[in-house]
């Protein structure tokens, strides 16, 4: 079995391959940028619904030590804001948001 091409044939096979590589390279790039910009998002999210529950927590907390208060209103109203303050003060100290530097295009993982 002998194949038998031209010069301009393996010329345009090659630049379809290097076409091709090229599509398939910026396809990954895009989609690791999507992806990135999902997590960027989820975290925002994850750290507001810690929060609340942080908060929620405090709250019960609280609100078990001081039951024998008559105004329930004025009593959760004085409890929940400090708790609601707290708890977001907590949560980003102890979060990790980042893990390191970000990397360049060129760069080894």
């Amino acid at each position: 079995m002998n194949v038998n091409l031209t010069t301009s044939q393996m010329v345009v096979g090659a630049g379809g391959i290097l076409l091709l590589l090229m599509v398939w390279r910026s396809g990954a790039r895009r989609a690791r940028k999507a992806a990135e910009r999902a997590r960027d998002g989820a975290r925002v999210v994850s750290l507001a619904g810690r929060v609340l529950l942080m908060t929620a927590g405090l709250v019960g907390i609280q609100w078990l030590v001081f039951t024998h208060s008559t105004d329930t209103t004025l009593r959760l109203v004085a409890l929940a804001l400090p708790d609601l303050i707290a708890a977001y003060v907590l949560t980003r100290a102890l979060t990790v948001t980042d893990l390191g530097t970000r990397r360049s295009r060129g760069d080894r993982r």
